[in-house]
């Protein structure tokens, strides 16, 4: 039995990565900080663990403790024996003004849930990965944005966190050679999520519209993100090590 730790896991991209993970026979620890107020809530990650009965075990926790972390690797280990996968998808959405006029505050959420959230995680997950039983067969994905690649106005900060993500891959798949454990980030478009929705109304617009940017002329489909998620975190996905899979529809950036 395989293990996996997802964390943004009770909606969007992350619920839809819980789901297929189970379906491809891994044990799921679901974590979530379930804030509402825009965010998930208990009952969003209660409805995905109760799809999965005995296969998912919900918590929740923000990925800004990393003491949190410690402590739901510490229970995939202790009671599931391993932890063979770690998906870090907890995101969250600010933007809507130029770089100089975006508050503070603004920056630090998303510098800190975005960018130290994925290192915290993979800080929490490594270490069990590296002590289990098969190195070579664990996997560390990071869900990245088109943003980590194209310069979206008003969403600087956002840029700025999402290109970090790709650097903490980058930098985490180097410190790895040698050990068998891999790492790599997935990148994204416009997916048919609650962030899409935010997003699109941070710019006053229909989330169609947002869509039109990419070569696929529609919204993505969680579903299809987390498959992509989902080989990356397969053993043929050792492949794709210090890598960025592009799974964005042929986005193309949005500017004023």
């Amino acid at each position: 039995m395989k293990v996996a730790l997802v964390t943004g896991a009770a909606r969007g991209i992350g619920a839809a990565t819980v789901d297929r993970l189970v379906a491809d026979g891994l044990h799921v620890v679901a974590l979530d900080s379930c804030a509402g107020n825009g965010l998930a809530t208990r009952a969003d990650l209660d409805d995905v663990a109760r799809r999965h009965g005995d296969a998912v075990h919900p918590v929740v926790a923000d990925v800004r403790d990393r003491a949190a972390l410690d402590e739901a690797v510490a229970w995939a280990v202790g009671q599931w024996g391993s932890l063979d996968v770690a998906v870090a998808a907890a995101a969250v959405i600010r933007g809507g003004r130029a770089l100089w006029e975006t508050p503070e505050g603004d920056l630090d959420l998303l510098w800190d849930v975005g960018a130290k959230g994925v290192w915290h995680t993979a800080a929490a997950a490594v270490p069990a990965m590296l002590a289990g039983p098969d190195p070579s067969g664990c996997r560390f994905v990071a869900v990245a944005s088109a943003a980590a690649t194209h310069g979206l106005f008003h969403l600087a900060a956002y840029n700025a966190t999402k290109h970090a993500v790709v650097g903490i891959i980058k930098g985490l798949a180097a410190d790895l050679v040698g050990t068998g454990v891999t790492a790599c980030a997935v990148s994204p478009g416009s997916t048919e999520t609650d962030m899409l929705r935010q997003t699109a109304a941070l710019y006053d617009v229909a989330v169609d519209e947002l869509t039109q940017h990419q070569l696929i002329r529609r919204a993505l489909d969680p579903t299809e993100i987390a498959a992509a998620i989902a080989f990356c975190c397969s053993p043929a996905g050792g492949v794709l090590n210090g890598s960025v899979v592009h799974a964005d529809g042929g986005f193309g950036g949005f500017g004023a």
